[in-house]
């Protein structure tokens, strides 16, 4: 399982459309290359770092099963990421998400 920490909105549309753009806050996957996720001991750093302006009731952490995606994952450490992090090289498959857990 890895995860992913999603804007609570943002995931909503995505449950209606059946298509999450998103590789992290504000840029999509077509932007970036792929989507930007963590392992259970990375997350709360993420949401620390780049989401810690918005309340835990914005956000949602979604819990992927790899085998469900139809992208490949790569667990790597890109530019000056302090570890080695888990991307989904394409977007995340809406019934990939086996879990979506609350922050609050």
């Amino acid at each position: 399982m890895i995860l992913h920490l999603a804007v609570r909105a943002d995931w909503e549309v995505a449950k209606s459309t059946g298509n999450y753009p998103w590789s992290t806050r504000g840029i999509t996957v077509a932007d970036e290359g792929y989507t930007h996720c963590s392992f259970e001991n990375q997350w709360k750093g993420v949401r620390d770092r780049f989401y810690a302006d918005l309340a835990d009731n914005e956000l949602v952490l979604l819990e992927i099963d790899e085998a469900l995606l139809t992208s490949k994952v790569v667990v790597e450490q890109l530019g000056a990421a302090p570890q080695a992090f888990p991307h989904i090289y394409g977007s995340i498959d809406i019934a990939a998400v086996t879990n979506e857990r609350s922050l609050n």
